[in-house]
């Protein structure tokens, strides 16, 4: 049969996201089928009108405040839980280090990184950059060095990032998002028909892998058996 497809919508700016790809890596070390599962990353900004760098001086729990609408001293405590929940899945969040501006870049980059086979290796390279390291995530500079030392040219990236390339692809996976109801990340679909919304534990991810893998052989039994075909309303 084919490859079982899971497309992830996610952002780099997205402490949640980075948990649900190590849930994600968890369920899959332990599936049978690993090697016949592709996962492709989406493009999903959190805060599409971010500057390309937020204003120096603020940290992030005051950021959070603003968002929520809440007092800093609450949006210290929402910190600490999830540095306690990253930590659990073998994640460093430092939140004293993060330095948030516009992801847009970072997603042509990633759609980039598809091409040249390395699009896991990058999203994970943002996301640690990002979450750990305290690396500016908006600026050019930072992603054509971070994407080198996953892998990517970087005057490659530094041309695609000079130019408009990719951006249509990330537009065109925003507007799927959209279609589909998607209203925060990360966001699982397996298969095209199974969708798992949020940073759920490996269990979740494990227990939708394997009903989305068993209804896919099933499907391909019956189109090799009987000549079937698997329309939007189903199989006929």
């Amino acid at each position: 049969m084919k490859a079982l497809r899971i497309d992830i919508w996610s952002d780099i700016a997205c402490p949640w996201c980075y948990v649900g790809k190590r849930r994600l890596e968890a369920a899959l070390a332990r599936f049978p089928h690993r090697d016949a599962v592709e996962v492709v990353w989406r493009a999903f900004e959190l805060d599409p009108a971010a500057p390309r760098v937020r204003e120096p001086g603020v940290s992030y729990a005051e950021r959070l405040a603003r968002k929520y609408g809440t007092s800093v001293a609450r949006a210290e405590e929402m910190i600490r839980t999830m540095t306690e929940v990253a930590a659990a899945d073998g994640l460093t969040f430092r939140f004293d280090r993060v330095r948030p501006g516009n992801t847009f870049d970072a997603h042509r980059v990633l759609h980039l990184a598809a091409v040249r086979g390395a699009q896991d290796a990058v999203k994970e390279r943002f996301l640690r950059g990002y979450m750990t390291e305290g690396e500016p995530i908006g600026e050019p500079e930072a992603l054509v060095r971070l994407a080198a030392d996953a892998g990517l040219d970087p005057d490659e990236v530094a041309a695609a990032l000079a130019s408009d390339a990719h951006a249509a692809e990330v537009r065109a996976d925003e507007e799927e998002a959209r279609s589909l109801g998607i209203g925060g990340v990360p966001f699982f679909v397996l298969g095209g028909r199974y969708a798992v919304s949020g940073a759920q534990p490996a269990e979740v991810l494990h227990d939708a892998l394997t009903r989305a893998w068993a209804d896919a052989t099933a499907t391909s039994a019956a189109e090799a058996g009987e000549g079937a075909v698997c329309g939007p309303d189903g199989c006929a």
